[in-house]
């Protein structure tokens, strides 16, 4: 968690505050590949990219 307070401070401090949605999308598709790496539903995924 240390790891999110010294992004979060960074990004405040800096003023790159318009970083945190390009962030958070980065790892929801990122989790979202990993997920579904061995699933049934990969094909789908996959054609979204």
């Amino acid at each position: 968690m240390s790891f999110l307070k010294e992004l979060w401070d960074f990004l405040r401090a800096r003023k790159k505050l318009w970083l945190l949605p390009i962030i958070v999308i980065m790892l929801v598709l990122g989790g979202l590949l990993v997920l579904a790496q061995g699933s049934v539903i990969a094909p789908f995924i996959y054609t979204l990219f």
